[in-house]
């Protein structure tokens, strides 16, 4: 088995754009969750770390929108956004190209995975990473899963996409770690911008935190509209880590809703 770790993690733009302007008193513990998560990847000495996100229209748009995606890049450059809005500096991030055609390769047996070799980090990506591996210096293979233009895909393929990448992993010798970035509840670029529904977040991660599969995959597009805003269809990227973790249970090391990040901001892991 060579899937090391498996974690899910928020990444909103305002967790490091408007730091200053949090409650220092949410904000710390938010953070040191986000290092404890860093040193335990770190930890585990991955030969990579797949970022499974929900980028924003970035990179792809309506006129070529993959469900799925896996970058096989040799580098990455992030973020896309502007440094001063986001509070991250511009720089190269590291690949593996050669182990992402493996993984590409094995999972194309079972799943239709689109793949690009040029591919621009936004803070879908970059967020998680400015804490998970400040050095940057573990290399990174990106997973878009649309979120967000519709028709976006069925809950149940994306914990089945992630069962495809979990025995993709277990086929290479590569020690792999994998997290998933996304929501939860939030209305990003709205009149509800900073919205937070404290309540669905937390019902959904008891979902998680069991890995309950019914449970997890039961959510409609409408309700989840509703309940989570736009932002809440970024549940796909934990329900792969999910089924990439299937028969594993997890702990919550975080989660509390802080408005000035517009977003339920939370850290959790599965105990492979």
């Amino acid at each position: 088995m060579t899937l090391v770790y498996a974690g899910v993690c928020s990444h909103a733009p305002g967790i490091t754009g408007r730091a200053q302007r949090a409650d220092p008193a949410l904000r710390e513990p938010f953070y040191a969750s986000f290092r404890q998560m860093g040193e335990e990847i770190r930890a585990q000495q991955p030969d990579a770390l797949i970022v499974v996100a929900a980028e924003h229209f970035a990179n792809f748009f309506m006129d070529n929108m993959p469900a799925y995606c896996m970058g096989m890049a040799e580098d990455y450059e992030g973020p896309i956004e502007d440094e001063q809005w986001l509070g991250i500096e511009r720089r190269r991030i590291p690949g593996n190209a050669e182990l992402a055609n493996r993984l590409i390769e094995r999972m194309l047996h079972d799943v239709d995975l689109a793949y690009a070799q040029e591919w621009k980090f936004d803070h879908g990506v970059m967020v998680p990473l400015h804490f998970l591996t400040p050095a940057y210096d573990v290399p990174v293979i990106p997973i878009n899963i649309n979120c967000q233009g519709p028709p976006i895909t069925p809950l149940h393929r994306a914990y089945e996409f992630g069962r495809t990448l979990r025995k993709a992993c277990d086929a290479v010798d590569e020690r792999i770690a994998v997290v998933g970035t996304g929501g939860l509840s939030h209305w990003p670029a709205t009149p509800d911008s900073g919205k937070i529904n404290e309540t669905w977040d937390r019902t959904f991660l008891d979902r998680w935190l069991a890995n309950d599969r019914e449970a997890l995959t039961s959510y409609s597009d409408e309700a989840t509209y509703f309940d989570a805003g736009q932002g809440g269809f970024e549940i796909r990227t934990f329900i792969a880590v999910a089924g990439a973790a299937e028969g594993s249970t997890g702990e919550l090391y975080y989660y509390a809703p802080i408005p000035i990040f517009a977003v339920g901001c939370t850290i959790a892991r599965m105990h492979l």
